[in-house]
């Protein structure tokens, strides 16, 4: 056995709490496992892990040694998984989730445009505005829209989303235009009371961000009603650009306080260490940032 043998031997006692145990999960056999902590231990001069006859647990020096070998080995092993798939055409089923509006308009033609390219690989898109459990769910890849919450999760950003103020050029010729975020309060606004603070709408005002608090005599859990009611002139909506696109395209609505408008939202793919080494994780994260690139979001 070379010395990385040796490393992820350990490695794999300690996450599964047993030589029986991590010997299963390398496909390896007992006496070898064995064969590896003690040529480690010897090697150091120092127990890493007490065992008992139901259980192995590291020794304080060994959960010190574990904490800083486990990162190094990761990243060895997935720099030769991706060497390896240099080579490799993209094939096997790709798992994506991604949020339940977005995904159809947005990712769905790079989807399709992916597997022409690469007709080995099939596609299973999940659509669910939740925040999965890519290993308990079998994801390989998590479209998400928003900041993100600290995890162990890798991340690579692919574009921006913004968010507007609109309404139907009927309401603006009854009510007239707003010239600044704070003539809101003038206006009736519409309110997805679905949102953790419905009546905040959030600006950009001198360079920095303000949130300002708004009225209506509309208020709707679903965006769908909010834009249904902007149309028909009853008052302001606000929302991301992307879900609104082909109502400003076609005119049944207009932008109002563009130069106002809040930072951008960040959307990220996420995947777990390792997954990015997959040929047709690596080509179809290629593709999206390419994709989203070109569009006004």
């Amino acid at each position: 056995m070379n010395r990385i043998d040796d490393l992820e031997a350990f490695i794999a006692i300690v996450e599964h709490g047993s030589l029986t145990a991590a010997a299963r999960r390398t496909n390896r056999s007992l006496q070898s496992i064995s064969r590896s902590l003690a040529t480690m231990e010897e090697a150091i001069g120092v127990e890493l892990v007490h065992r008992t006859t139901r259980r192995s647990t590291p020794s304080e020096a060994g959960a010190t040694f574990f904490a800083r070998i486990k990162p190094a080995i990761d990243q060895i092993n997935e720099a030769k998984l991706q060497a390896a798939n240099q080579r490799l055409e993209p094939s096997g089923i790709l798992r994506i989730s991604a949020p339940v509006l977005f995904g159809p308009d947005f990712l769905v033609p790079i989807i399709v445009e992916y597997m022409r390219i690469y007709p080995r690989v099939e596609v299973d898109l999940q659509l669910s505005d939740g925040f999965v459990d890519l290993g308990a769910e079998g994801v390989d890849l998590a479209i998400r829209i928003g900041d993100l919450p600290d995890s162990s999760l890798r991340a690579k950003r692919l574009g921006a989303l913004r968010r507007v103020v609109f309404g139907a050029p009927s309401y603006f010729e009854q009510r007239g235009r707003p010239a600044h975020p704070f003539d809101l309060n003038e206006h009736n606004c519409l309110i997805r009371n679905a949102d953790e603070r419905p009546a905040e709408w959030m600006f950009r005002i001198e360079g920095q961000p303000r949130t300002v608090k708004v009225t209506g005599t509309f208020r709707s859990n679903l965006m769908t009603s909010i834009y249904a009611a902007a149309i028909q002139g009853l008052g302001l909506g606000y929302s991301p650009l992307w879900q609104i696109r082909h109502l400003v395209d076609n005119g049944r609505v207009e932008l109002v306080l563009t130069e106002f408008e809040p930072l951008l939202v960040p959307i990220h793919a996420l995947w777990q260490d390792g997954r990015s080494s997959s040929a047709k994780v690596r080509a179809f994260l290629d593709m999206t940032a390419a994709g989203l690139a070109l569009k006004d979001l």
